[in-house]
């Protein structure tokens, strides 16, 4: 988080969009605690995932951006797990 230089009541916010967004285009409902954390951990997944193949993602859009992949990625995976729908 210190890479994207976003504080954390920023992630949060910013975190909760992207978790919002994922869901959305996901189909799923959640509520807003979970938005929250699949944004801010989604962003951490994606900025891992997208280091190996040396992108990287900056400032408050880069978040954004990166929570929403990884939100993304986390409902997939949960689906993928649970065999239906997250």
């Amino acid at each position: 988080m210190e890479d994207a230089q976003v504080g954390w009541i920023a992630a949060i916010i910013i975190g909760g969009i992207a978790g919002w967004l994922a869901s959305l285009v996901m189909k799923t409902d959640t509520g807003i605690i979970l938005n929250i954390i699949l944004g801010i951990v989604g962003a951490a997944i994606a900025n891992l995932i997208l280091g190996l193949f040396g992108v990287a993602f900056f400032g408050w859009l880069g978040y954004l951006i990166a929570g929403f992949i990884g939100a993304v990625i986390l409902i997939w995976l949960v689906r993928a797990i649970r065999g239906g729908r997250a």
